[in-house]
């Protein structure tokens, strides 16, 4: 008999127990984010990163596309052009332009003067000569600076934005071999577009 009250006991305990966790819940349920608000969250951040690719190549790729590797100081580069091109004040476009140059002058890297092989005294990133008045070897071969001067003459080119890159490049590089720009478009848009918010 003793025996039957204890288990009733313990099963009324049981039970009570049960009971109240199923209505009171866990106490750290209480605190937490319900399940649809955080998917909403990581969608609008999602959202907010994207960069709008009908403004990276609004007229469409011209010609076979070229792709390299790229090592980590040619995506530190990659970084600086996009950083510059904000500071410019110029959108992501620009910077596709930019990027599709220095992937075609130098492949994104800073380059020194190269001897005899270096084209004139052309150096750094947009292979830019101080011989031609874009600024003395220290300042092409910054980055930032090469960047600046060359978004500075790609504003001076009226209606760049609506030109195919190649023009528009061609027109501030006064390049031997204008069309070699179109080449890196696909490649520099997917550069944008990856670092253009990060």
């Amino acid at each position: 008999m003793n025996t039957m009250i204890i288990r009733k006991s313990v099963l009324g305990i049981a039970g009570l127990a049960f009971a109240g966790g199923v209505f009171a819940g866990p106490v750290t349920e209480a605190h937490a984010a319900p399940a649809a608000d955080v998917k909403t969250v990581a969608v609008m951040a999602a959202e907010k990163s994207a960069v709008d690719k009908g403004k990276l190549i609004p007229h469409g790729v011209q010609g076979a596309q070229s792709r390299i590797d790229l090592s980590d100081e040619q995506v530190g580069n990659v970084k600086a052009i996009i950083a510059a091109t904000k500071k410019a004040g110029m959108d992501e476009r620009a910077a596709v332009v930019s990027i599709a140059t220095a992937l075609q002058e130098s492949k994104l890297e800073n380059l020194g003067h190269l001897g005899e092989r270096n084209d004139h005294d052309s150096q750094g990133l947009f292979q830019q000569r101080p011989s031609s008045g874009w600024g003395t070897v220290e300042q092409i071969t910054d980055p930032e600076y090469s960047t600046l001067a060359f978004l500075k003459g790609l504003k001076q080119v009226d209606g760049w934005q609506d030109m195919p890159l190649t023009k528009a490049a061609q027109t501030v590089q006064v390049s031997a071999y204008p069309d070699h720009y179109a080449q890196w478009e696909q490649q520099a848009a997917d550069l944008v577009a990856e670092h253009w918010n990060s």
